[in-house]
């Protein structure tokens, strides 16, 4: 299969200019060595997925970095924690960038180990699934933004997929973009793979196959709000070892959780986070949606789709770079909003799918499932007028519309695919 143009290879070639180490992380089979591979083809590469070059690396870390002098490429790098004061050594003895290229796919082990041995070497880059700007091999990289500006610049080079539930049940892993790849056993493999080397490297989980029923019980709730209880009581384990093992799904790039909008302003706001699965491929493998016509029209189509644009949103801002997790939110509070069903008028619970803050101004977002979008949709924007200090900015509704319009006043209507 053609190599697939990642759109964060400039932000990893800027970081080789200016950093002595650059850690690429993500869950498994995102792409991480295949990136560094065709970005530096002329770096040694040593995988330590390689049981006699862990075993070596190990037993012998002096003789191992005399035998791979820098610049050296060290795949699956957490395999060898004890390695890491090794490479804070060589770094402090040289004046040389780009030394050391790392990729791992254990995220929280790495952060701990980078943060121990090379803070202020390194440079942490994140690589997502693939996007569907990457997938449909679109040049456009600005972070997605619900503003006219951002809309216009995007609608100079936006293309529509022939199918999107077909790209969303396929998910966003490189080897699925190849068609030949059969979709149940790579996911399969996928799982298989995770349970036996990242969750028991990560936690002592004894029962693999009850943390297997515990993945099915997340994926079923992807785009929900996270309790932990119900979760325990569907498993048969406590809500505790629960609240663990979620730990585990996000420290390893399986799902994000979705903190809830704080402010002293909101004085009715549910403080619970939300769960998404970062790829709907792998969700809907767990869920045994088996196809993408299946998975269109069933019961979890609308969670799906939730998901699918959440995630798209957040890859367009770290593949810049940037770190999502202190801008981004969503809200929803015990102040009622009237709202039609079926030509009655009834009263619900207000909220906001998800919010983008930049420089004191919050851009809120509904996402729906619909070909058609209405200002009804946006009537709980307004509960970010009451916080004083911030400015409502752009709202949108991002659904499968035709093109983007004005909804009303400073809210957009926005096609998922102009993300």
């Amino acid at each position: 299969m053609d190599y697939i143009q990642r759109a964060i290879e400039k932000v990893v070639e800027h970081s080789g200019k200016t950093f002595k180490c650059v850690l690429v992380t993500g869950s498994r089979q995102t792409g991480k060595s295949t990136l560094i591979r065709h970005l530096y083809p002329d770096v040694k590469e040593v995988t330590f997925d390689d049981p006699f070059v862990e075993e070596q690396a190990k037993n012998n870390p002096e003789m191992f970095m005399s035998l791979n002098e820098p610049p050296v490429f060290l795949d699956e790098v957490q395999h060898v924690s004890s390695l890491f004061r090794y490479i804070k050594q060589s770094c402090d003895t040289k004046d040389s960038k780009g030394l050391y290229y790392l990729s791992g796919s254990q995220p929280f082990k790495l952060m701990e180990l980078v943060s121990d041995s090379l803070a202020g070497r390194v440079a942490i880059v994140e690589l997502p699934p693939l996007s569907l700007r990457e997938i449909m091999n679109s040049e456009f990289t600005k972070p997605f933004l619900p503003t006219m500006e951002y809309v216009q610049e995007r609608n100079k080079n936006a293309a529509k997929p022939d199918n999107i539930w077909e790209i969303i049940h396929r998910g966003g892993y490189p080897e699925m973009q190849n068609s030949d790849m059969d979709w149940t056993m790579f996911f399969a493999s996928y799982v298989k793979t995770y349970l036996e080397r990242d969750v028991r490297e990560l936690t002592a989980v004894q029962d693999l196959d009850t943390f297997r029923r515990f993945m099915v019980a997340c994926a079923a709730r992807t785009g929900q709000m996270l309790n932990y209880s119900n979760i325990a009581d569907e498993v048969g384990v406590d809500a505790n070892t629960v609240k663990n093992w979620v730990s585990i799904l996000e420290a390893s790039g399986i799902v994000y959780i979705l903190e809830p909008y704080a402010n002293s302003a909101l004085k009715r706001i549910i403080k619970t986070p939300k769960m998404y699965f970062r790829d709907t491929g792998l969700a809907a493998y767990l869920t045994r949606w088996l196809t993408p016509e299946t998975l269109a029209n069933g019961a979890m189509s609308g969670a799906f789709f939730e998901t699918f644009v959440i995630s798209e949103i957040l890859k367009s801002y770290s593949n810049q770079g940037l770190d999502y997790r202190y801008f981004v939110s969503y809200y929803r509070g015990k102040d009622k909003k009237k709202v039609k069903k079926n030509g009655k008028e009834t009263w619900e619970e207000a909220e906001i799918d998800f919010i983008i803050e930049q420089d004191g101004v919050l851009y809120p977002i509904e996402i729906k499932q619909s070909n058609n979008a209405s200002s009804d949709m946006t009537s709980a924007f307004q509960i970010l007028d009451k916080i004083p200090e911030k400015r409502r900015g752009t709202g949108a509704v991002i659904c499968m519309c035709s093109m983007p319009g004005a909804l009303r006043e400073n809210v957009l209507q926005i096609p998922y695919w102009f993300i």
